[in-house]
C-alpha cells in the first residue's frame, strides 16, 4: 500500500466504504507511518489499555501485508527469540546448515522485507535489548554456525515496531542506544467522548453479536460510562469541576469490559435492558483494583458529580442508587 492507503485503511475514508479501525490522535498514525518510511523504528508507549498493541498490528498488516511476526517481551525472552533458534534432531545429524536453522520473526522479517513488532520491550532483560541495537543499526544479522561471512542483510521494507506501558517504566528502562534508534510516540487514551463512545458501542456488537447475546444497549446509558471514564481519567469533569484522578487504568478497553459485564448481566440476570445500575455493579472491578484509596476517591467523585446529574437524568440516577449501595472501602 501507499502511505496515503495506509493511513485510509487504520483511519477510515467514508467516501470509498473504508471503515475506521483506529480512534484516537489522527496525526499520530501520520507520524507512524512517516517513521517507519525512514531508517529509524518506531516506538508506540502510553498508559495500559491505549490500543498501542492494536495500531501496531494495523500498520504491520497494511504495510506488510502480514501482523503475525511478533516477538512478546517477557522476562524469559532470550536473544534466540530476536535471532535464531535450531531443530536440534537436524543439527544433530546433519550439523549446522540452513535446514537445521529456526528463524525468529525478526529474521523471517529480514528475509521477507516486512514489519515485526517487538511488544512491551521494557519486559526483556537489558542483553536482549542490546541484540535490537546491532538489528537496528546494521540491517543484518550474523549467522556463524553457518559460516564466518554469513549473513542475514534486511530486504527493504523491513522494520520494527515496539510497544511499551508507561507504567512498566524501570522494570528494564531501555538504553540510551536503542532509544535513538526508534522514534518514539505516545498513544494517548481518546479525548474525544464520541469517538470513544463509538468504538465502545462497536466493540461491545462484536463481543456479543458472535455469541448471540441480546441485550437492550442504550447510547444513553452507554454515555454514562464513557463520561465516568473521561471524568476519572483526566481529574476533571465535563463541566470543570477538578478531581482526584483514581490510581486505576480508566482505560477505553477497560470500559468495553465493564459495558460487556453489565450487558451479559442485564441479558443473563435481568430482562435484557441495559441500565445505570447494571454499569455501577460492574465498574467496581476496575476502580478497586490497585489502590485501596481509589475506592475513596470513586465515592468523592459519586457524592460532589453523579449526586448532581442523578437529579436531572433518570439513567444516572440509577447508576449512583447502585453505586452508593458498593461497598467501596
Amino acid at each position: 500500500m501507499s502511505a496515503r492507503a495506509v493511513r485510509r485503511f487504520i483511519l477510515g475514508e467514508p467516501r470509498l466504504g473504508v471503515v475506521r479501525k483506529f480512534y484516537g490522535d489522527d496525526p499520530l498514525v501520520d507520524r507512524a507511518i512517516v517513521s517507519l518510511m525512514s531508517n529509524q523504528g518506531l516506538m508506540l508507549v502510553g498508559e495500559p489499555g491505549t490500543a498501542k498493541s492494536m495500531l501496531s498490528e494495523l500498520l504491520a498488516a497494511a504495510i506488510s501485508n502480514d501482523s503475525a511476526l511478533v516477538v512478546q517481551g517477557s522476562a524469559g525472552t532470550t536473544e534466540d527469540h530476536l535471532r535464531y533458534g535450531w531443530n536440534y534432531a537436524l543439527l544433530l545429524a546433519e550439523g549446522p546448515s540452513e535446514k537445521a536453522l529456526v528463524p525468529s520473526p525478526v529474521l523471517t522479517a529480514m528475509r521477507t522485507g516486512k514489519i515485526v513488532r517487538f511488544e512491551e520491550i521494557t519486559r526483556c532483560p537489558p542483553e536482549v535489548q542490546d541484540a535490537l541495537i546491532s538489528i537496528l543499526s546494521e540491517k543484518a544479522l550474523a549467522v556463524p554456525e553457518l559460516g564466518a561471512e554469513q549473513a542475514v542483510r534486511a530486504t527493504p521494507g523491513f522494520n520494527v515496531i515496539g510497544t511499551a506501558n508507561l507504567r512498566d517504566r524501570g522494570v528494564h528502562e531501555m538504553s540510551s542506544a536503542l532509544k535513538r534508534r526508534l522514534n518514539f510516540e505516545t498513544v494517548h487514551p481518546i479525548a474525544d467522548p464520541a469517538h470513544e463512545l463509538e468504538l465502545v458501542l462497536k466493540q461491545l456488537g462484536e463481543r456479543l453479536g458472535p455469541a448471540g447475546v441480546k441485550a437492550d444497549v442504550g447510547a444513553d446509558v452507554a454515555d454514562i460510562l464513557v463520561q465516568t471514564f473521561q471524568d476519572l481519567r483526566t481529574g476533571r469533569t465535563k463541566e470543570g469541576a477538578s478531581l482526584t484522578r483514581p490510581e486505576a487504568v480508566m482505560s477505553t478497553a477497560e470500559a468495553v469490559n465493564v459495558l460487556h459485564a453489565a450487558a451479559l448481566e442485564a441479558a443473563f440476570l435481568d430482562n435484557g435492558k441495559l441500565t445505570g445500575a447494571h454499569l455501577a455493579r460492574q465498574i467496581q472491578g476496575v476502580v478497586i483494583k490497585d489502590e485501596p484509596e481509589d475506592g475513596k476517591r470513586f465515592k468523592a467523585y459519586l457524592d460532589h458529580v453523579v449526586k448532581e446529574r442523578s437529579a436531572r437524568s433518570g439513567p444516572w440516577r440509577d447508576f449512583y442508587q447502585a453505586a452508593r449501595a458498593l461497598r467501596l472501602t
